[in-house]
């Protein structure tokens, strides 16, 4: 009866012990989003329409894809924010069409930018995006603005 009472002091604990781990590594993204939101803001005549929340779980998730309808004659604006400076941490953001053509990303050629600008042309369903390059907590935020 004292080994089984020992196993499930030990079960109960190492339970305790992960799930502690685990909330020590979740993803706060809120303060990324404020971050994303003043860089938006800080653009010309920029408006805020949605923000994403980017948690790769660690690195467990490699990709999060998020979709939205773009209106013709508009311009958009997707940023990126994680990391302790505000930049893209390893976050990639790629924009594709509804044919799930590639149209724009923050990283060109082995150099992350801070944001996509995109002059839309044709109305339709549009996919953002979100892998991880050299990420290294794989947690962030994203805001979709327009003019």
């Amino acid at each position: 009866m004292k080994k089984i009472y020992c196993l499930f002091v030990i079960v109960v604990f190492g339970a305790l012990l992960g799930q502690t781990e685990a909330v020590a590594q979740s993803c706060n993204t809120e303060k990324y989003h404020d971050e994303c939101v003043k860089d938006l803001e800080s653009q010309d005549n920029f408006i805020f329409i949605k923000s994403f929340k980017i948690d790769g779980v660690g690195g467990a998730k490699s990709k999060i894809q998020k979709s939205y309808v773009f209106g013709k004659g508009k311009e958009y604006y997707i940023n990126v924010c994680s990391g302790d400076e505000g930049n893209s941490d390893g976050i990639v953001v790629s924009l594709y069409n509804g044919s799930r053509k590639l149209i724009g990303s923050n990283y060109v050629n082995g150099k992350f930018y801070p944001h996509i600008k995109f002059p839309c042309t044709a109305t339709g369903i549009y996919y953002i995006t979100y892998t991880f390059e050299g990420s290294k907590n794989y947690c962030g935020a994203s805001v979709l603005g327009f003019k």
